[in-house]
Parts: structure tokens; sequence; C-alpha cells
């Protein structure tokens, strides 16, 4: 069993491992003459990628001349992937994908070369699903309160289904 998330770790996380850049280079030289080209906009996403774990949501931000940010909410997580190709196992790194019900195959974030992944998933599994922090059981969801004017729908639902009931014996 795991230890308990701790969310202040989680929070501190704002740049990727050192290692992220060998990943990067070790890709880039699979394309022989073209490494420059290739490495170069890498090494300026590097340079730049910032994370951001927040109370409601994750952000990822990246770009030198372009920049990209993009914000997912817990509530609006769907999916969680964790993907470790043979070169990022060698590294101890992982990729965390982020799907939302956004309707694209693709994943809304990707958050990549960070080797406590799994602590990140296991953190980003429970803000999903509502689950309360410092509780015993921290992968148990959290009890939503329903609003008074609910309770009081199916007050009124129950009610009448029972007077139908005994109209009908």
């Amino acid at each position: 069993m795991h230890p308990p998330l701790d969310p202040q770790r989680i929070y501190h996380i704002d740049r990727p491992e050192p290692t992220l850049l060998w990943l990067y280079a070790l890709r880039s030289l699979a394309s022989l003459v073209f490494f420059p080209l290739v490495f170069i906009p890498l090494l300026f996403r590097y340079i730049t990628l910032r994370y951001r774990f927040d109370e409601e949501s994750v952000r990822k931000a990246y770009g030198l001349i372009f920049k990209h940010e993009d914000l997912v909410q817990y509530a609006r997580i769907q999916d969680l992937h964790l993907s470790r190709g043979l070169l990022e196992r060698w590294l101890g790194l992982g990729t965390i994908q982020i799907q939302t019900a956004a309707g694209s195959a693709t994943a809304e974030v990707t958050i990549e070369g960070l080797s406590n992944y799994e602590e990140i998933r296991d953190f980003l599994y429970t803000r999903m699903r509502g689950a309360r922090f410092g509780e015993e059981d921290a992968a148990q969801v959290a009890v939503v309160e329903p609003a008074d004017d609910v309770v009081g729908l199916l007050t009124e639902i129950r009610d009448e289904i029972r007077r139908l009931r005994e109209e009908r014996s």
C-alpha cells in the first residue's frame, strides 16, 4: 500500500525533471542529420515548460514565441493514462495523459518528465473523485450533500408514489 498522499508536495511541483532533457536528446538522435532541427524546439519546450497544481485545477504552460497554456479542472477529468516507453522507463520518467469529456481522442493535458508519476496519478485520481485528504482511506469518494430544493423535490416524488400505491390497493 502506498503512503498517504501529501497534496502540499504535489502543489510545489512546477518544473519537469532534468532527465526529460536527456529523453528529448535521445529521441532527437534518431533523426540523425536532422538532430538540430528536432532538438532545438524540444530544448525550448523543456526550458519553458511549467506545471501548476492547485486546489481546483492542473495547468501546463510552455513556449517561447508561441505560448501554450492548458488548464483542466479536476472536476472535468474523465480518465487518466500513465505511459512509460522504453526510454522513459530507463530514465525513470513517466507521462500522465489527462482526458476530459471534450470529445477529443487525444489527451487534454499531458504531464511529462516527472519521476513521481505514480504519486501524481494517485493525487489526480483522488481529486477527480472528490476525495478528502486526511481521511483513513484517501481513495474513498467524498459524500456530497444535496441541495435543499433537490431533497424537497425527491420527498414530493416519494410521497406521490406512496399515495398512488395506496389508491391502487
